[in-house]
């Protein structure tokens, strides 16, 4: 028996591991437009700065300043020319020397989210040493358009440290928020559900043990739902296996007696018959109810140790003829002599049957003894029998008072029967199971005041072979 361990990984460290991920996919899925509108709020800065170096041109004298100062404009805005647009003119208002080609041009008026999107990633993984212009309208009213060249080295170098910022937080966020999410879920979820387990496990192996009893810890949501009733089940299966236990001892014990009983009865069954040969004419008629109510008290003690066995051996099926069964059947169960009950056989001769002889028997004589039993004065027993493709359905049909209502629902299960009926109870029980171990069935089809019809279906051998490989297939 396998020693039961917790999971290396439980179900709290899977949610936290979950509630991590999920936490990086939800920051990742909020970088992607993040970056692009740092990237645009970085290049809005610098033409703003821009336009603040150009306003001081204006103010100059002929618009011109000394070379040092505009150098110095230029390095403090970080851009290497700003130029100005108003009323269709263009003015170049601060520049330092400017490279022969500028490798990428944005105009940032009318950014779509997309575009916005596709040009932060160019930025961020674009080659090394490049050179952009980025233009867009100057604020209140500077002009229509301004543009600004620079080296695109900066605005990578910030866009990498803002995304490593939005890493170490995402990180951050995600341990705290799945720390608290895995304490929370071990100690509302995980912790008593362990317990819970560890119960099952323990009753599991020591049912007896009233140690590994369930104890509910009076919460109101599933969990104490499901305390709940696991004790209550654990305590009603002990209170079961303690009976069965019970059971099975007193079992033993009368299975036997029963044998002793059972081989004292024989005898007595031997020596009645003697009396039939006294002249006393009270002792002979006396005589047949005697060696009646013998034969009953075997019977009773025969089904009840076959049915106190563990279970009937297997059917050894072989092909044979249905008829001289039957009739054998009929001459075993004793009617009586004044053939005021009648054994009728009306199987059809050649009928054939895939079945084990002796189970047959067994099971055609428990309902045809059965149905003499319940009949007090006069009537009938008849055996019909047919085919139907690979089964052959058995019909005991009796001209009885019929089955009361209250003993129907019941009748298949052991002991359902009283004494008043004549019968041990174990009769039709053992039919049935010994039917269903041919892979048949055994049934009340109809029952009333005119007779009861029980119904015997034994299906081929080959039939239930067939029948299970098409389920092995189909599973």
């Amino acid at each position: 028996m396998r020693k039961f361990r917790h999971p290396k990984i439980g179900l709290s460290g899977r949610v936290m591991v979950l509630t991590t991920a999920f936490i990086l996919l939800a920051s990742v899925m909020v970088y992607v437009p993040s970056i692009a509108y740092f990237r645009l709020q970085y290049l809005n800065a610098k033409i703003a700065g821009a336009q603040i170096a150009s306003l001081a041109v204006e103010a100059a004298e002929n618009n011109t300043l000394p070379i040092h100062l505009e150098q110095e404009l230029l390095e403090n805005a970080d851009v290497l020319a700003v130029a100005l647009r108003r009323d269709s003119a263009r003015f170049l208002m601060l520049a330092r020397k400017l490279p022969n080609e500028i490798d990428a041009h944005f105009d940032l008026r009318n950014v779509g989210p997309l575009k916005a999107i596709t040009d932060a990633y160019m930025a961020m993984f674009s080659k090394e040493g490049r050179i952009i212009r980025a233009m867009n309208a100057p604020a209140h009213g500077g002009g229509d358009i301004i543009d600004i060249v620079m080296y695109e080295r900066p605005l990578r170098e910030a866009m990498m440290e803002y995304s490593w910022s939005v890493i170490r937080v995402t990180l951050l966020i995600s341990a705290i928020t799945a720390t608290l999410i895995y304490f929370s879920l071990h100690l509302m979820m995980v912790g008593p559900i362990r317990r819970l387990t560890a119960g099952m496990v323990g009753f599991r192996k020591h049912p007896e043990d009233v140690s590994h009893q369930i104890k509910p810890s009076g919460r109101k949501d599933e969990i104490g739902v499901a305390e709940r009733e696991l004790s209550q089940m654990q305590a009603a299966l002990r209170q079961a296996l303690r009976q069965k236990e019970r059971l099975a001892e007193l079992g033993g014990a009368v299975s036997r007696i029963n044998h002793d009983l059972r081989n004292i009865l024989a005898n007595v069954q031997l020596v009645s018959g003697r009396f039939s040969d006294v002249k006393d004419p009270t002792v002979r008629r006396l005589t047949p109810s005697l060696i009646r109510s013998v034969g009953r008290a075997i019977d009773l003690c025969t089904d009840t140790l076959n049915y106190g066995g563990a279970r009937e051996k297997p059917p050894r099926r072989l092909r044979f003829e249905l008829s001289p069964l039957v009739t054998e059947i009929g001459a075993e169960i004793c009617f009586p002599a004044d053939n005021s009950i009648r054994w009728i056989n009306a199987v059809p001769d050649g009928l054939e049957v895939d079945a084990d002889p002796d189970h047959v028997f067994r099971i055609v004589q428990n309902l045809g003894r059965n149905a003499a039993q319940a009949m007090e004065a006069s009537g009938s027993v008849r055996v019909e029998a047919f085919r139907t493709g690979s089964i052959v359905t058995i019909d005991v049909i009796d001209t009885g008072p019929g089955i009361p209502a209250a003993l129907s629902a019941k009748l298949f299960e052991p002991f359902a029967a009283t004494a008043s009926q004549g019968g041990s109870g174990l009769g039709l029980c053992i039919a049935r199971d010994l039917t269903r171990a041919h892979g048949g069935d055994l049934r009340l089809l109809r029952t009333g005041s005119g007779g009861s019809i029980f119904r015997i279906e034994i299906p081929d051998a080959n039939a239930i072979a067939n029948d299970n490989l098409n389920r092995r297939e189909k599973a």
